[in-house]
């Protein structure tokens, strides 16, 4: 019973003295990996991960060499800089475009979304979806939809409304499945 109490003091004066660390210091620790990092989420699992080593090793911060300030942004300067070095050190699997460049997509993203525009297409009324066809697949203006398909184009025009709100409500039902 001697040794539990024993440890259950040690883990309440550890916890307590994690806490004092980090009133104490943790305003300057994260302010010092967010400039280091320039990403506060990133700062703060630093903070976390170096207030636990603090934790793990209570006798760094008392032996007398520095100050306690002093270790933790050197802990927290090391925990960034490993950061860094398995970033580099894991092999990119797509290349990173720069912001603003629209990234290319593949010929497979290309197959999965006419698979999913034929399939939704498909679920429409037949003069909902020859309408879309001549239009949106064929490229075809009103008047020539019109034309091509005999009727008058204020038909084609509320054929075109009503199913592309069919096709937006059978993405939705797909959504609805696949999520």
């Amino acid at each position: 019973m001697a040794g539990f109490r024993a440890r259950h003091r040690r883990a309440v004066a550890d916890e307590a003295l994690v806490r004092a660390l980090f009133e104490e210091h943790g305003r300057a620790m994260l302010a010092y990996a967010t400039r280091l990092l320039g990403d506060r989420a990133a700062a703060e699992d630093v903070v976390q991960e170096a207030l636990v080593r603090a934790w793990r090793s209570p006798d760094s911060l008392v032996n007398g060499r520095g100050s306690v300030r002093g270790w933790l942004l050197t802990v927290v300067r090391n925990l960034v800089i490993d950061r860094f070095r398995a970033k580099e050190a894991r092999p990119q699997e797509v290349a990173e475009s720069p912001a603003g460049v629209p990234v290319e997509r593949d010929h497979a993203d290309q197959v999965v979304d006419s698979m999913v525009v034929l399939a939704a297409l498909d679920g429409l009324s037949p003069e909902h979806r020859e309408v879309l066809e001549q239009m949106y697949l064929q490229g075809r203006s009103v008047a020539e939809a019109a034309e091509r398909l005999g009727i008058p184009p204020g038909t084609v025009k509320s054929r075109s409304y009503y199913g592309l709100r069919a096709l937006r409500e059978e993405f939705r039902r797909a959504e609805g499945v696949a999520g």
